[in-house]
């Protein structure tokens, strides 16, 4: 276990946050809980990987306080990182970020459950799999919720929170609370797969890629038309690489599987790009190229 960062100001002495996976989801949700003064335990069973988002979290860091769009004065709250998830026992709340694959999710879900304090809020940040369908792996289902981040999240300040079935009353409390300390607003939507934003998104963006990849329009075309003429904040494909094509990948396969969608059948051109390994930025390329950004 490692610790670095300095302590916790006052703002989040209430709360003790552990997140679980340190891809982008979960180094963006470490960097906004830090820089609102939240302790946070990051845990991946990668060192390696935690020894680079180290480095992520305090450029991501520097880019909200350049941004204007994080507390220009506060201490940052403790980052403690760990392999093992005993390291998160004495969390107020956890949210799991790993990978967009249910059984994984489920594993992480039913670990960290054994560990933390009963009543402890276990929230998955998940982009599609129905919280319902997750409750069932947990012995204290009514612990379980889900939220939906989006990227980056120190720049969007509106969270999707989504109530399972079996979700009780305390653990939409407990989130509340840690959203109201993290300066989030949340938007709490029914239980299904997709909820409400990656249910009109996703579909939307493959849709953008058949465009590309039937050759009617480039990439920038597509994104300059629904930017220009839509009011899309950043066009579908530079969303899509925002997101990670390999995630959005996963998250039209859960979408197709679930609600029989043809439209969310992954198309051919983000099959192959994900093969290829451009999953967009943070893999240096996708739709577009990235500089590669150094901490």
């Amino acid at each position: 276990m490692t610790t670095v960062e300095n302590s916790a100001h006052d703002g989040g002495a209430a709360h003790r946050l552990a997140v679980l996976g340190a891809g982008v989801m979960g180094v963006g949700i470490t960097t906004l809980a830090l820089a609102r003064g939240i302790p946070v335990i990051l845990v991946d069973v990668d060192g390696a990987k935690l020894d680079e988002a180290r480095a992520r979290i305090s450029q991501e860091l520097r880019m909200a306080r350049l941004m204007g769009v994080l507390p220009p004065d506060g201490a940052v709250g403790e980052l403690v990182t760990a392999t093992a998830l005993d390291a998160v026992a004495g969390a107020t709340a956890v949210i799991e970020a790993v990978t967009e694959a249910r059984d994984l999710k489920a594993e992480v879900l039913a670990g960290v459950s054994a560990v933390v304090r009963p009543g402890t809020p276990l929230v998955s940040n998940t982009s599609s799999i129905p919280i319902d369908e997750l409750a069932g792996f947990v012995p204290r289902p009514a612990e379980l919720i889900g939220t939906h981040f989006m990227n980056p999240p120190y720049l969007i300040r509106t969270v999707e929170v989504i109530r399972g079935a079996r979700t009780g009353e305390a653990t939409m409390a407990g989130v509340r609370s840690l959203l109201d300390a993290l300066g989030r607003k949340g938007v709490v939507v029914r239980d299904a797969p997709g909820f409400v934003t990656s249910r009109l998104l996703h579909p939307m963006i493959n849709d953008a890629a058949k465009v590309v990849q039937a050759g009617t329009a480039t990439a920038e075309a597509v994104d300059a038309l629904m930017q220009d003429c839509l009011g899309h904040a950043t066009g579908p494909l530079r969303t899509a690489d925002l997101i990670g094509l390999d995630n959005l990948v996963d998250s039209l396969w859960v979408l197709h599987e679930r609600t029989g969608d043809e439209g969310a059948r992954p198309c051919d051109l983000l099959l192959e790009m994900v093969r290829a390994g451009d999953h967009g930025r943070k893999s240096g390329r996708g739709f577009y190229e990235y500089e590669e950004v150094r901490p």
